[in-house]
């Protein structure tokens, strides 16, 4: 838990009082409302920053970016995996070799990657994206983190004069394609206000949280709720089926109650086939859960529910279920657990 241990979410600001100024070669952003954005507004062509970079090509930047390409950005990728860029290269995208180049070449540059670690090395190591921004340049760091590893990104990113800005986002692979994600953001609110249209183009809304860590925060606590549920519903589904009611019957009763949720009706069919086409990783889920757990322990709140879930996703990793869906935690309900396997 040592990773979140200093980090403690500073408080939101009830209001803002002036902004930074935005960077000469960006237009003057659409107005938006203060704090969120529930509805995206149309945006044109003309309202994008000149030149767009993305880094890390995986299961939510691919179609991230795809999106912006399609609603004519200048992109320019990178990714570790060269051969992800190619499609993304067909569709027009440019391809630089290294973030430090994207970074240099691009006006914005967004980043996605799959963990801290990954996120300040491609961010702030060698040939990382610090390397190669400076004034009059921002970027938005859209991965999962912890607020102590957005913050260290941030304070790299400002040092060269450059914008930063937090903007984890809520939502998995079909909410990537669609263009229906959530952002939650924090950092500079000018740059926020500057890529708003791009925001608009890959999520469905957004939220301005204040200070950089916010949109961190606000991050882990949505997942930890998110992995509980699934452990929970893993559970009811399994007690549900060993005392002889029809599975698919369950998912329906509970799709149709108070305790409702799009995750049970999308994914409870084929969880009860043991099928579990991946939107989200399972190891990210646990990843999450870890970083969340840290978050509560720095500030001394118990999370004794989200601590039980955390286990169970770290079993299901030990029984090979890591790339696979999260909902495969309801396969380490299945185990016998007489033996319980090495970590």
């Amino acid at each position: 838990m040592a990773m979140c241990s200093s980090f403690c979410p500073p408080q939101v600001p009830n209001h803002f009082r002036g902004t930074t100024p935005i960077p000469s070669f960006l237009p003057k952003p659409p107005s938006f409302k203060a704090f969120s954005s529930q509805t995206a507004t149309a945006s044109t062509k003309d309202e994008f920053p000149a030149r767009v970079g993305f880094l890390g090509l995986g299961i939510m930047g691919s179609p991230m970016a795809q999106n912006l390409i399609k609603s004519g950005c200048d992109v320019t990728v990178w990714n570790r995996t060269k051969s992800k860029c190619d499609p993304l290269i067909s569709l027009g995208a440019k391809y630089k070799s290294s973030p430090e180049e994207v970074a240099a070449s691009c006006d914005v540059t967004f980043a996605m990657l799959a963990d801290p670690e990954s996120a300040v090395d491609v961010a702030c190591g060698k040939h990382g994206a610090a390397s190669g921004i400076g004034p009059g340049k921002g970027y938005v760091d859209v991965s999962t983190v912890d607020g102590a590893t957005s913050k260290l990104i941030g304070e790299h990113i400002k040092a060269t004069g450059a914008l930063f800005l937090e903007a984890p986002v809520s939502g998995s692979k079909k909410p990537a394609e669609d263009g229906q994600l959530i952002f939650l953001t924090g950092g500079d609110k000018s740059l926020y206000e500057t890529v708003a249209p791009l925001l608009d183009i890959m999520g469905k809304s957004r939220f301005f949280l204040g200070s950089v860590g916010n949109g961190a925060a606000m991050k882990l606590v949505v997942n930890m709720v998110m992995g509980s549920m699934m452990a929970s519903f893993s559970e009811g589904l399994l007690l549900g089926e060993k005392v002889g009611l029809d599975p698919d019957v369950i998912v329906e009763v509970i799709s149709q109650g108070a305790i409702s949720a799009p995750m049970f009706s999308m994914k409870g069919p084929s969880m009860v086939k043991s099928v579990y086409p991946t939107a989200f990783p399972l190891k990210h889920q646990q990843k999450d859960l870890r970083l969340a757990l840290g978050l509560a322990e720095s500030v001394s709140q118990p999370t004794p529910i989200a601590a039980a879930a955390n286990e169970l996703y770290k079993v299901a990793k030990s029984h090979g279920l890591s790339d696979h869906d999260f909902s495969a935690v309801i396969e380490a309900l299945k185990v016998k657990m007489q033996d319980p396997p090495e970590y």
